[in-house]
């Protein structure tokens, strides 16, 4: 016997899509400055770069700024676009490779732990499994 349950796929489908551009736009908003100093990570650009700088070794630094740029460029792309329902589908699959590979960036340099400790893989296949929810 299948047992029901009382969310609605749609509800679903809601909440990954609300949950994960959420989680991009205030990974945007803290590198800016947006969020009060004591709740955020980086808090400016300059920390995100150097973040940035500590996840990618095998580029010169000189190009921190330009890789950082991109990447915000892109969640807020990808944030906008799943809160807005647009292309949904082909958003939460890129949104889940830029996280897959911001997983492994992580798991490379800092360790499994640090990739672990900030959920980067089950955000990453959530945008996989909302995409597919979505064909």
């Amino acid at each position: 016997m299948q047992m029901k349950f009382p969310l609605k796929k749609e509800w679903v489908e809601i909440g990954l899509r609300l949950s994960l551009g959420g989680v991009f736009l205030s990974a945007v908003a803290d590198r800016l400055g947006l969020w009060p100093k004591d709740v955020s990570v980086w808090y400016t650009w300059e920390s995100f770069i150097e973040y940035t700088a500590v996840l990618n070794p095998w580029f010169p630094l000189i190009i921190m700024p330009i890789i950082g740029g991109i990447v915000t460029g892109l969640e807020i792309l990808f944030g906008i676009a799943l809160l807005f329902n647009y292309k949904t589908n082909l958003m939460s699959k890129l949104s889940g490779v830029l996280l897959l590979l911001f997983a492994l960036a992580m798991c490379l340099t800092t360790g499994v732990k640090s990739m672990l400790d900030y959920g980067v893989l089950p955000l990453s296949f959530s945008a996989f499994a909302f995409g597919y929810l979505k064909v």
